[in-house]
C-alpha cells in the first residue's frame, strides 16, 4: 500500500473529504425547504362535501352572530333566533316582501351572469339599475297625464331597458375597441349616473328637500297593476327571466359564445368567432336586464327614484353571482339566503333598539363565514408530519 493511501485511511471518518458532505447537505436542506403548513389546490370535491362545508359556515356564522348579539343585547340566543324567522314568516306580507327583496337581487346577479361568464368584469349593476330607474321616472313625469297607463308602462319599460343597455355599452365599446380596463370603468359609471340623478332632482324640484317624492300619486300613471299584492307581479316577472336566462346560456348558440370567449379570446378568434361584437351583445343584454329591474323598482313599488333606490344591490350581486358559481338555480338560493339573513338582523337591531348599522355588521358576519369557506372548497391544507422529519434524520 502506497503512502499516500495510508495517509488517507488514517483520516478519521467525518473529516474524510466529501465521504459524508453531499449526503448531509442533502438531507439538511430537504429538511429546511419542507414548510410547516402547505396549501394545496383541490383537484375535485363531491358537490355533496362542498355544500357540506357551505351548510357547516352558516350554521358557524349564526352561532357567531348569536355570541356576539348576547353581549351586546343581553337577549336569550333563541329569542333572538327567532327574530331572524319573524322578520321574512311573521306574516304574509312580510313573506312576499322577502320574496320581492330576492327577486330584485337575483335579477340583478342575473345581468351580471352573462358578462361574468365572458369574464368581462362588469361592477357597473348599481348604475345600470339606477340608469333604468331614472329613464322609467322621467317618462313617469313628463308623458304621464298625455297618454293612457298601460301605453305609459310600455313606454317606460321600453326606455328603462334602453338606458340600461346604453349605460353598459359605453365601457363595452371602449374595450372592444381599445381595450380598456372595463372594471375601473363601470365602476366610475356608477358614480356618474348618481351625480347625474342628484343634478336632476335638485333642477326639478329645486325649493324641496332633495328628494323626489311619489311620482303621479293620485292618478298612478305609470304604476305596474296589483296581483294580489305590489309585489307579485314583479316576482313573477323575474321568475319568467330567470328561467329565459337558464335556457340562454345553457342552449342558445350566443351561451355558447360566451363561454368560449370566457375560457380563452385567443381560441375564440381561431374558430371565428367575433370577439368585439360578443362583448358588446353581452354587455348590451347585461345593461338591458339591469334597467328592466330599474323598472320593476320604480314602476312597481317605489314609485320615485333617488340615488339610493337601488341600495347596494349591485354590489351585493357580484357576491350571489360568485358563491353561486354562476349558476342561475344556486343563485336563487343564495339571493334567498342572503335577503333573509339581512332581513332578520334589520330585525334584531330593530328589537333590541340599538343602532341600525349593527344589522348591517351581524350580516357581514355572516358573509365572512360563507365567503371563508369557499377556501376550504377550493384548497386544502397539509400539515408536516413529525415521522417524515425524523425519517431524515
Amino acid at each position: 500500500m502506497s503512502e499516500e493511501n495510508k495517509r488517507q485511511d488514517d483520516l478519521p471518518e467525518e473529516t474524510a473529504p466529501e465521504k459524508n458532505a453531499a449526503p448531509e447537505a442533502g438531507r439538511h436542506a430537504e429538511k429546511h425547504h419542507v414548510p410547516l403548513i402547505h396549501i394545496a389546490k383541490r383537484e375535485t370535491l363531491p358537490w355533496q362535501k362542498a355544500w357540506g362545508i357551505r351548510a357547516a359556515a352558516i350554521l358557524l356564522s349564526l352561532v357567531f352572530m348569536a355570541v356576539v348579539s348576547i353581549v351586546l343585547t343581553k337577549e336569550n340566543p333563541f329569542r333572538l333566533y327567532g327574530y331572524i324567522f319573524q322578520a321574512s314568516f311573521k306574516s304574509g306580507s312580510r313573506f312576499f316582501r322577502l320574496l320581492y327583496e330576492t327577486a330584485i337581487l337575483l335579477a340583478i346577479a342575473l345581468a351580471l351572469l352573462p358578462a361574468f361568464r365572458m369574464r368581462f368584469w362588469n361592477i357597473g349593476a348599481e348604475g345600470q339599475v339606477l340608469a333604468g330607474a331614472f329613464a322609467s321616472v322621467l317618462c313617469m313625469l313628463f308623458i304621464g297625464d298625455k297618454i293612457p297607463s298601460f301605453l305609459l308602462i310600455l313606454v317606460m319599460l321600453a326606455a328603462g331597458v334602453a338606458a340600461g343597455a346604453l349605460w353598459a355599452l359605453i365601457p363595452a365599446v371602449f374595450k372592444a375597441k381599445w381595450g380598456t380596463n372595463e372594471t375601473l370603468f363601470t365602476l366610475m359609471m356608477n358614480y356618474v349616473i348618481i351625480c347625474i340623478i342628484d343634478a336632476s332632482i335638485q333642477a326639478l324640484f329645486p325649493k324641496g328637500t332633495g328628494t323626489m317624492g311619489i311620482v303621479n300619486g293620485s292618478s298612478h300613471a305609470g304604476w305596474l297593476p296589483k296581483i294580489g299584492n305590489n309585489y307579485l307581479l314583479s316576482i313573477l316577472i323575474i321568475a319568467v327571466v330567470t328561467a329565459l336566462m337558464y335556457a340562454y346560456m345553457r342552449y342558445s348558440k350566443h351561451g355558447y359564445e360566451i363561454q368560449v370567449v370566457g375560457e380563452s379570446r385567443n381560441t375564440a378568434r381561431y374558430i371565428g368567432i367575433n370577439v368585439g361584437k360578443v362583448i358588446l351583445r353581452t354587455m348590451a343584454l347585461s345593461g338591458a336586464i339591469c334597467g328592466l329591474t330599474g323598472f320593476l323598482l320604480t314602476s312597481g313599488y317605489n314609485h320615485s327614484v333617488s340615488t339610493n333606490t337601488v341600495g347596494g344591490r349591485g354590489f351585493t350581486a357580484i357576491m350571489v353571482c360568485w358563491l353561486a358559481k354562476f349558476n342561475p338555480v344556486f343563485m336563487i338560493l343564495t339571493s334567498l339566503l342572503i335577503c333573509f339573513l339581512q332581513r332578520g338582523a334589520s330585525e334584531i337591531a330593530s328589537r333590541c333598539q340599538i343602532n341600525a348599522s349593527y344589522g348591517d355588521v351581524l350580516t357581514g358576519m355572516v358573509l365572512f363565514f360563507i365567503i371563508g369557506c369557499e377556501f376550504f372548497i377550493q384548497y386544502e391544507i397539509h400539515f408536516r408530519k413529525k415521522e417524515r422529519e425524523t425519517a431524515h434524520d
